[in-house]
């Protein structure tokens, strides 16, 4: 019996954010029907992920639909499965930093209408943390999909906690010539930080991660490389993107 995946959305008070955890592990099942696949939420929405833990038995597998290293994934949802005694828990990394998150946002830039042109750059908005460690894996990220865009500069930039503010990426970028200046969103689902980043773009803004099917496919590869893993409680921090 394969442990059952639990998808950890941080949860939001946008509708758009449920309806699009829905599609994206509608997507996960469709590769791999056999498998139990649940939703938890840290926070807003329902079901929170004590209560989907509390409704399982055997083993599964956390996987948070987060994209760094941050407080909700070194306490929230350690302590969350330490919580569940009844159950055999791991926890996995983090989406991020990973390729198929890059190419996930490379799609979702072409989708928005980005063409390589001379004056380019892009601003990767991120949530924000305080965490070093959440940073340094947008950093990586922007590495990454500046390396996919052919060079392209990618200036990370925070809704919250953390600087700069995607205004402020763009105004760096803008005085040093560049002159289209497109928003890539690293946002798991719609909400309030992905539309306020968004509005800073002075060109085009792509639509946040979604139910993209590449995200599927890193919430499987997640879910595999935890399994791989000896029974008991995976510090994410500790395992390498």
């Amino acid at each position: 019996m394969h442990p059952t995946l639990v998808a950890v959305a941080h949860g939001s008070r946008d509708p758009r954010a449920l309806h699009t955890a829905h599609a994206l592990l509608e997507r996960v099942r469709e590769l791999r029907p056999r498998l139990d696949v649940r939703l938890g939420h840290i926070e807003l929405n329902e079901p929170l992920l004590d209560d989907t833990l509390n409704g399982l038995s055997g083993s599964a597998v956390l996987v948070p639909l987060l994209l760094g290293r941050g407080y909700h994934v070194k306490r929230d949802l350690p302590e969350a499965a330490a919580r569940a005694s009844h159950l055999l828990t791991r926890v996995a990394a983090p989406l991020g930093p990973h390729p198929l998150l890059v190419e996930a946002l490379y799609e979702r830039l072409l989708e928005a209408g980005w063409t390589p042109a001379p004056g380019s750059a892009v601003v990767l908005a991120a949530a924000g943390s305080r965490d070093p460690d959440s940073a340094a894996d947008t950093r990586r990220t922007a590495a990454l999909l500046s390396e996919r865009l052919g060079g392209v500069p990618v200036t990370p930039a925070y809704a919250s906690a953390a600087a700069p503010t995607a205004p402020e990426a763009v105004r760096a970028l803008a005085s040093r010539g560049h002159h289209r200046i497109a928003v890539a969103s690293y946002f798991a689902a719609p909400g309030r930080f992905a539309t306020q980043t968004a509005a800073a773009a002075p060109g085009l803004a792509a639509a946040p991660l979604g139910d993209h099917p590449a995200l599927a496919r890193l919430l499987l590869h997640r879910y595999d490389e935890a399994r791989a893993l000896p029974l008991g409680l995976v510090r994410p921090e500790l395992v390498s993107a």
